[in-house]
């Protein structure tokens, strides 16, 4: 009823109110804007989240402060590789520790959990142009990833993500998370990985070696010369 109640104020009226001019639609920049504010203090700041009272929270609450909620930009600003000429993930689609003829593996460096890969399209699409065949590709590899990250020793759980909001080539993003660290569970664990120091490189290498070969055996493909 609340949030019915105010979309009414911003002159959209309300669901249940077929005479209303009610449009299913998001909401504009201006009016998601209003909308929050609505909930925040006379300094623009929201209450602390429900996920900082988590036992995973890797912040106590006490002392913790929203950031000021600013106004949305006239026009975001674009995304690294929007033009296929310029895109640094093309430049690189014969690099990673697997690939074939159309996908290809990658490992990041510097982090803090044990392991993170990313899976990229040797083309250039995003995930909402990417072709039906492609798609389908897709969700295999993510299974076959996913399954011998979690095959390895001392990891409990590969978290999937896809965010691109940095970038316009097709990114997908496999962190392995460790066994016996409660506090890594869940949406956390990505902030934690910033927070932890950088894991020893030559042990997240020799396990990204070996998913890589797993999906080698698994799937397909070819391992890179190094």
């Amino acid at each position: 009823m609340r949030v019915g109640l105010h979309l009414a104020e911003l002159g959209r009226g309300t669901p249940g109110d077929h005479s209303s001019k009610f449009v299913s639609m998001a909401l504009t920049p201006q009016q998601f804007y209003a909308h929050a504010l609505a909930a925040a203090d006379d300094q623009h700041r929201l209450p602390l989240s429900r996920m900082t009272g988590w036992d995973i929270s890797p912040f106590e609450a006490d002392g913790l402060r929203v950031s000021r909620l600013r106004p949305p930009q006239e026009k975001e600003s674009p995304r690294q590789g929007e033009d296929p000429n310029d895109c640094r993930s093309c430049e690189r689609r014969d690099e990673g520790i697997w690939l074939d003829e159309h996908w290809r593996l990658t490992r990041i460096e510097r982090v803090g959990v044990p392991l993170v890969l990313m899976l990229h399209p040797r083309d250039h699409h995003d995930l909402a142009d990417l072709p039906d065949a492609l798609a389908s590709e897709l969700g295999v590899l993510t299974c076959h990833i996913a399954r011998h990250i979690e095959a390895r020793p001392n990891i409990s759980r590969a978290h999937v993500y896809r965010i691109g909001d940095g970038g316009a080539h097709l990114h997908m993003w496999f962190f392995a998370r460790p066994s016996g660290q409660a506090q890594l569970y869940g949406s956390w664990l990505v902030v934690w990985d910033d927070l932890l120091p950088e894991y020893p490189d030559e042990v997240a290498d020799e396990d990204a070696d070996a998913v890589a070969d797993a999906l080698l055996r698994s799937y397909g493909g070819q391992r890179p010369e190094r």
